[in-house]
């Protein structure tokens, strides 16, 4: 089994947190924690609870995965992109988006249907 790296752990934390733009305090906020405790985690110099960690994942919406072994599952990642609220300006996208994904149930739906009449006759 890997050995889990705190201080990868705490830099792919941090990089996340910088992306979105955000302080340390600002996640520590969120997550319930003390800045000076975020300040280790991201430093790998501290552990944290199993607790701690899901409110992490949660405040940055981030996958366990991607931050504990920087390993993401793209198709599920992509997925929820997907179903995510969109904003304003991305209505039109996300509207093409519903009914690309509508067509393919549709489509998957209609080829099961046609492989169980074959199996009929």
């Amino acid at each position: 089994m890997q050995e889990l790296d705190y201080a990868k752990v705490g830099a792919r934390i941090r990089q996340i947190r910088k992306a979105k733009g955000w302080s340390q305090d600002e996640l520590a906020k969120k997550c319930g924690i003390s800045m000076n405790f975020m300040g280790h985690i991201e430093r790998g110099t501290r552990k944290m609870s199993l607790d701690t960690f899901a409110r992490i994942c949660a405040g940055l919406e981030a996958n366990a995965d991607a931050l504990l072994w920087g390993v993401v599952q793209e198709s599920q990642a992509m997925i929820q992109d997907l179903w995510k609220q969109p904003k304003k300006a991305d209505s039109d996208s996300y509207s093409m988006y519903i009914q690309i994904m509508k067509s393919v149930a549709d489509i998957m739906r209609s080829k099961d249907e046609n492989q169980k009449q074959r199996v009929k006759e």
